[in-house]
């Protein structure tokens, strides 16, 4: 089972992120709640946000806290 976030305009499901299946899907839809204001994303395109991302140099370095639990 997999769920997405859409936008039902009336017509047509809008995904909110990508579709993580590639095949036909049975499919449930739940009307949650009304869209308010202007929240409508634009479709989800892969790779859309890699220049957006930063990593610090020390993401994997081990946490002082953890030390104990690491010997």
């Amino acid at each position: 089972m997999h769920a997405i976030k859409a936008i039902y305009d009336g017509v047509n499901f809008k995904p909110m992120q990508p579709v993580p299946v590639n095949e036909d899907y049975v499919v449930v839809i739940t009307f949650i709640e009304p869209v308010k204001g202007n929240t409508v994303r634009p479709p989800f395109e892969y790779g859309s946000i890699a220049e957006g991302l930063w990593m610090s140099d020390d993401f994997d370095d081990p946490l002082d806290d953890f030390l104990e639990y690491m010997e």
